[in-house]
């Protein structure tokens, strides 16, 4: 649906009770890259509203890099990973420092919490993330989330913040996740030409249709563009969260439920949470071949990988990282985390549990990937 949106107030906004709320770089930061705190202070009154309201919030921040460049000297974002990890450890603690003083004033208390993949997809460290935020809400305290910039590697990095607020989203159970940004919502084409449109309402895939996702933002300070808002929505949307999008001008009026920018509207049913982020989240380490039957018992079955349906494997990977289930075909079918060691894997393929058992002992009489480590992809 396209067009001018409708008056009525949204109720997947006012209705939600608990809801993250992702600001970029470029809505926090002046040009020179310093934390503008006229800005800062008018989100801030936002979330504090929202609060007042009865619904929880979880605040997802861009800007530790931006902010630390000023002080650093420098004058634009540096594209290799050091100096990108001085920056930010620089700048967490001047943006962090001054949410909390602006929340201070509304009387509520900040949390920091910084994630890395590993953080969420191992399933011990996955069930610690769930109990930190559950905790934090408990208590009343606003989460401020960021990935751990200062320590990620450029192997597992989320990549953008887009895409962490939709993965949080769901870890922490959320009724809606709102994207600000430099852009009042998703266009049909490019929104500085005249011939283009506002898509208020995106039901499906088929509104998205013909509609040139471009890379518009601002340049230079933030590392996400249309298109990664648009997967963060698909990602969010189809495990039962609905999606606004809109610019940090007017996140007001779109927290109020006013019908501003682009509602994207749940596609799917809620999904088990860490699985998400191990199919969003994560890049493999390697492959493990399939033959055509336990293709069909992974996918279909929805079983966990035996050791008598892998052919072979790929890369370099050790237990606990992920990997990509290959069938015949080459085509990944599913990314789940590995029991073994690529190297184990020859002396384990295509025998069964009980031959395991005999030849190497009790302790390879088990899953190459148990089934709740699992993701279809």
């Amino acid at each position: 649906m396209r067009g001018e949106a409708s008056s009525q107030a949204r109720s997947e906004v006012t209705e939600a009770r608990r809801v993250v709320v992702k600001v970029g770089s470029s809505s926090l930061t002046t040009a020179s890259g310093g934390i503008d705190p006229d800005r800062v202070t008018a989100l801030v009154d936002v979330l504090a509203e929202v609060r007042a309201r009865g619904a929880e919030v979880v605040l997802v921040s861009s800007g530790a890099i931006a902010a630390g460049l000023a002080p650093l000297g420098l004058k634009r974002r540096p594209k290799a990973l050091a100096p990108q990890q001085a920056a930010a450890s620089v700048g967490q603690g001047l943006l962090v420092h001054r949410y909390t003083g602006e929340l201070a004033r509304h009387g509520i208390t900040t949390g920091q919490v910084l994630l890395t993949v590993d953080d969420v997809t191992r399933r011990s460290h996955y069930r610690n993330a769930f109990q930190t935020f559950a905790k934090l809400l408990e208590f009343g305290v606003l989460p401020i989330v960021n990935e751990n910039d200062t320590v990620a590697t450029s192997e597992i990095r989320f990549g953008d913040n887009d895409r962490l607020a939709a993965l949080v989203a769901h870890l922490v159970h959320a009724d809606l996740l709102v994207l600000l940004s430099d852009v009042d919502g998703l266009y049909d084409g490019n929104p500085s030409h005249e011939d283009t449109s506002l898509i208020p309402d995106v039901l499906s895939e088929r509104d998205l249709a013909g509609v040139s996702i471009g890379s518009s933002g601002t340049a230079g300070v933030g590392t996400g563009g249309m298109q990664t808002k648009v997967e963060a929505a698909r990602i969010a949307t189809g495990a039962g969260i609905p999606v606004v999008l809109t610019s940090a001008a007017r996140a007001d009026s779109a927290l109020a439920g006013k019908p501003v920018g682009t509602l994207f509207h749940a596609t799917g049913p809620r999904r088990p949470t860490r699985l998400l982020w191990l199919a969003h989240a994560t890049e493999p380490k390697g492959q493990l071949l399939l033959d055509v039957g336990a293709v069909a018992a992974v996918v279909e079955r929805r079983a966990s990988l035996l050791a008598a349906g892998v052919l072979g494997a790929s890369g370099t990977f050790v237990a606990g990282d992920p990997v990509d289930l290959v069938g015949p075909d080459g085509v990944p079918v599913a990314r789940g985390i590995t029991n073994f060691d690529a190297e184990e894997v020859p002396s384990l393929a295509g025998k069964s549990s009980r031959a395991l058992r005999d030849e190497l002992g009790a302790h390879y009489e088990r899953e190459v990937v148990h089934r709740d480590d699992l993701a279809l992809l």
